[in-house]
């Protein structure tokens, strides 16, 4: 799932513009992002044809963060250029070991638990592509 140069004429005015010496691509970038959200590997594992790993990477966090990659997404699929369907959803966490007395049982002496015990903070970066509705 690769995008053409055509193909991305079509959605380029989604994407920032680049300025000064940049290595690599908007286009070069979302091939690299879209093999790597169609094969579901590593960053580390993306092949040498896309270049240095941690400049896709990189670019795609700050994408991600300022909105651009729904812009695009969105974009790609109004266009009918990729079409999206998610038949599936997995979540993988870490497996943690705790010490007995760290399970986050309440303790006797605690004089109130909390209120909220999921607020451990927001999950660690997860994003996933929305879907658009179908006429």
């Amino acid at each position: 799932m690769e995008i053409t140069e055509a193909q991305y004429r079509q959605i380029e005015h989604c994407l920032p513009r680049q300025r000064g010496n940049v290595s690599m691509s908007n286009l070069q970038i979302l091939n690299a992002i879209l093999y790597v959200a169609e094969h579901g590997c590593k960053w580390r594992g993306l092949p040498k044809r896309f270049g240095r790993w941690h400049t896709v990477y990189t670019r795609m966090n700050r994408w991600s963060k300022s909105g651009v990659l729904d812009r695009v997404f969105t974009e790609l699929q109004r266009a009918q250029i990729v079409r999206i369907k998610l038949e599936a959803v997995s979540l993988d966490s870490t497996a943690v070991k705790v010490h007995p007395d760290g399970t986050g049982a309440l303790k006797k002496t605690d004089p109130k638990p909390l209120g909220n015990p999921g607020a451990d903070g927001p999950p660690r970066f997860i994003w996933l592509p929305r879907m658009l509705e179908q006429p």
